[in-house]
């Protein structure tokens, strides 16, 4: 599992969220995730899982989530299995991703829906969703109350832009060549690119006007 930074190309949507967190120690809440301080921390206090959860006041696509741990300066607290999941509202997650870590240490970057490119894990086509949940299922050593030193967001990659034709606002269109055509580079399109190009959300089969007019209703 990768654990560089996500590109910049990705905006980060964790400000547009409302943060919560399954519980914490006095001095040590859900604001220290959002600080960008890498020396602060969330301290859960409670019995497992440990959750945080980001609701989201529309419906965001998301295409990866990062997470800052320190084992050596947390030890036991560090989260070892991190469970992510997502869905319109508390009562239909589904989980769409589970990443087990061994001493992590720096920022665990989790694409959501990956793709293998040469060995490394890359985002595909982003999930839509109004609310997101990562689930601390264990830590190191088996400890019991955790340490998470901050969490990002990141949306779809910004070369894909919604449509400026009116008649078909809810549609994508992306900046790569046609399927079945190149890249700039030389590659061909993947997969995700390619269900992006056709205003695919990656989990149905439906790509009509009339299903899309209607599938951010919650």
């Amino acid at each position: 599992m990768s654990s560089r930074s996500a590109s910049s190309e990705r905006p980060e949507l964790g400000h547009l969220a409302r943060w919560t967190v399954s519980s914490h120690k006095y001095g040590f809440g859900v604001d220290n995730l959002k600080d960008d301080n890498e020396g602060t921390f969330w301290q859960s206090e409670g019995p497992q899982p440990h959750v945080v959860d980001l609701s989201f006041p529309k419906r965001v696509f998301i295409s990866a989530v990062s997470i800052l741990t320190s084992h050596p300066k947390d030890d036991s607290y560090t989260p070892s299995k991190i469970s992510v999941r997502c869905g319109t509202s508390v009562h239909d997650l589904q989980e769409v991703r589970l990443g087990v870590f061994d001493k992590p240490d720096g920022w665990q970057y989790m694409p959501l829906r990956p793709e293998d490119a040469d060995g490394e894990e890359i985002e595909g086509p982003p999930i839509p969703a109004h609310h997101l949940r990562i689930v601390i299922l264990a830590n190191h050593l088996n400890g019991k109350d955790t340490h998470v030193r901050g969490v990002r967001v990141f949306g779809a990659d910004t070369s894909i832009k919604p449509s400026t034709d009116a008649g078909d606002s809810a549609r994508m269109s992306i900046n790569v060549a046609s399927p079945g055509e190149e890249d700039g580079e030389g590659g061909e399109v993947g997969e995700g690119k390619r269900l992006l190009m056709l205003g695919h959300d990656g989990l149905s089969g439906f790509t009509s006007r009339a299903f899309r007019m209607h599938e951010g209703i919650r």
